[in-house]
């Protein structure tokens, strides 16, 4: 027997949970399937379990640094990885409880835990349930690319996921992949005492920013001790006894890297390949992502995708846009699109790296005439005082309309003094609203106005 809804939401990550609720709070009849934990990656393998972590591993850093503020630890500083992961635990599995207690109890909503596999385009199998409805939300999110590399079928190895299970300190870690998921988990486990080796098969960390930013974090990385091989571009793996050894390159005598635990980290897909899309008629592309309109639409009227499965943005902020997209067309009459939105993200290493607009390399690729400004994070009084004076700023201006283009903030404090820029970006106000602003002493903001007021051309 058929169950007949006015909408289907697939998948409660970031975009599925609060559109169940505003289409449950609007008077719709709303199907939420999850098959696995409530709250997506973000909640259970993603930003709040790793940055829980991250956390923990900040405080190592600072312990062992205590002599340094004039703090003396006698018996020195030991990590006790089961109670890092019993913190970590606690916290992950709050939010995800909290998600499943929001959708559960939502007046017109009903919750099927399973696997939801489309039988046509207006209907989804959970089990032995069949769902009918006008409206579907695919929100199924992503999962970490395991790529075809000579012999990694014959050795184990981790993914962001299966490191949420480590309560142990692996005695040396190696870590394929030099960008943001790789080098968070590189660094938080230097902290934790464990040797670290970072491969990246290209000429440098983090390819998509600036060669000076790229730079900066394999220097910062380097200074506590983590081993940064690049240009591995010919990769391999195998057993030697019990551990697990890497090659970086196929020339004679290639480099090698033997380590106890392999974690991958190369990217990631959408989890779009067991849903059943073809029976449905949606339209993906090479990639896997599901090919959706500037509202987020799919080629099939009445199915939306949002979140990580779209290939709009991988982001927990970017999949929650989504859904005020969808949402503010559906029920607000409001035509927003995705196109509104400005690229913006974090890595957080400590210290952090923000990034908004574009790269002083994509703006110089665009053709514009530009201003550039750059501080060194030793100009930031409240970094200096808190002895954490690591990284540079950058902002990038449109030289004819004073709007800001973009802005790599790498330092303490980064990922939140940026959101200043951002605003002014959003409103497309010159760069002026913000250098004749007067920020707080002593803060890491307060630098961003004297950096407005010293940009130059770019040559």
């Amino acid at each position: 027997m058929t169950q007949r809804f006015d909408a289907i939401i697939i998948g409660t990550g970031q975009a599925g949970p609060p559109l169940a609720a505003r289409l449950s709070g609007a008077g719709m009849k709303v199907a939420i399937i999850e098959r696995g934990r409530f709250g997506g990656t973000c909640v259970n393998t993603g930003c709040i379990p790793t940055k829980a972590m991250v956390a923990s591993a900040y405080a190592a850093r600072m312990a062992q640094r205590a002599a340094e503020y004039g703090v003396v630890i006698n018996g020195g500083v030991t990590v006790d990885m089961q109670r890092v992961k019993a913190r970590k635990d606690e916290i992950s599995g709050h939010s995800s409880h909290g998600v499943e207690q929001w959708v559960r109890g939502l007046e017109h909503g009903t919750v099927f835990q399973g696997h939801a596999h489309f039988e046509s385009a207006r209907t989804v199998r959970v089990g032995d349930a069949l769902l009918e409805a006008e409206r579907i939300f695919i929100n199924v999110g992503g999962r970490a690319l395991v790529p075809p590399m000579p012999g990694l079928d014959q050795v184990p190895f981790l993914t962001n996921s299966t490191m949420m299970d480590v309560d142990f300190l692996p005695e040396h870690l190696v870590v394929i992949g030099g960008s943001y998921v790789g080098l968070e988990f590189g660094q938080m486990f230097r902290r934790f005492g464990a040797r670290v080796t970072i491969v990246e098969n290209g000429p440098r960390l983090i390819a998509r920013e600036d060669e000076d930013v790229s730079q900066a974090v394999r220097e910062i990385l380097e200074a506590e001790g983590i081993d940064v091989q690049v240009n591995a571009d010919c990769l391999s793996v195998r057993r030697d006894d019990a551990n697990v050894v890497v090659g970086l390159d196929c020339s004679s005598g290639a480099r090698e890297v033997s380590g106890s635990h392999l974690l991958m980290a190369v990217g990631r897909v959408p989890n779009t390949d067991d849903l059943g899309l073809d029976k449905a008629g949606v339209e993906i592309d090479k990639r896997g992502n599901i090919r959706v309109d500037e509202q987020l639409r799919t080629n099939v009227p009445g199915i939306w995708a949002m979140g990580d499965c779209n290939g709009r943005g991988a982001f927990t902020h970017t999949a929650y846009n989504d859904y005020e997209i969808v949402a503010a067309n559906l029920l607000d009459r409001d035509p927003r699109k995705v196109s509104d939105r400005i690229q913006a993200y974090a890595m957080y290493i400590d210290p952090p790296l923000a990034r908004v607009g574009m790269s002083l390399s994509e703006a110089k690729q665009s053709g514009r005439k530009l201003l550039v400004g750059n501080r060194p994070m030793t100009r930031v009084g409240r970094a200096v005082e808190k002895g954490e004076s690591q990284g540079f700023m950058r902002v990038v201006v449109d030289a004819q309309t004073h709007e800001i283009l973009g802005a790599s903030l790498l330092g303490v404090g980064g990922d939140e003094a940026v959101h200043s820029i951002l605003d002014v970006m959003y409103a497309k106000a010159p760069y002026t609203t913000i250098s004749r602003a007067m920020h707080i002493h002593p803060t890491v903001s307060e630098l961003i106005p004297t950096l407005l007021q010293s940009m130059e051309p770019v040559q």
